[in-house]
């Protein structure tokens, strides 16, 4: 596909939609809807986004044997869904930053420890350019209600035989999904 150039739509509060005009190898043009955190997008290499917008975290108790993950009502699902903490990035703040500020205000919890950090990845890359890292580590301490009211989330500490259990009857984002069934069958 051959890039031509692109249209903003509509300017939202959080996101903003672009029209994204393509021409394919046999001449035909191709218009993709997409929503981006940039509300300025103007080149090619906007939209490939080359900053991090988000951290996921993917946080174990201090023995290693459960994964905290969240239950949380989202409201492009209308349902509450199981996903990891996850948070947008403030102006200047690192990953490990984000992580930690993120999952106090989700779970009450402490980052104890970061492990580790995944590179950049997409994070809806089938509507959007969104870019985030994983932030992988240890996390203690006790559960408090998510300090923000326009989150309803229920953290919990799941062992691999209740992760099983959630897999088959519970709904998931597709990165926590993915990674619970692999860590949940090791």
């Amino acid at each position: 596909m051959k890039f031509e150039y692109l249209e903003k739509k509509q300017q939202g509060r959080f996101v903003t939609r672009y029209d994204l005009h393509y021409r394919t190898s046999d001449g035909l043009e191709k218009v993709y809807e997409m929503i981006s955190r940039n509300p300025d997008m103007q080149t090619e290499e906007d939209i490939r986004n080359p900053k991090v917008d988000a951290v996921v975290l993917i946080m174990h108790d201090a023995e290693g044997e459960k994964l905290l993950i969240d239950r949380e009502f989202r409201l492009a699902a209308d349902t509450p869904v199981y996903n990891f903490p996850a948070g947008l990035l403030e102006p200047g703040e690192t990953p490990a930053e984000a992580a930690a500020r993120e999952l106090k205000e989700e779970t009450g919890l402490d980052l104890l420890e970061v492990r580790d950090m995944t590179g950049e990845s997409y994070s809806a890359i089938g509507f959007s350019n969104e870019k985030n890292v994983c932030v992988i580590g240890t996390a203690g301490g006790c559960f408090e209600k998510s300090s923000s009211t326009f989150e309803e989330i229920t953290p919990g500490w799941y062992t691999k035989e209740q992760v099983r259990e959630l897999l088959r009857s519970s709904s998931f984002t597709a990165r926590t999904e993915a990674y619970c069934y692999l860590w949940s069958r090791m």
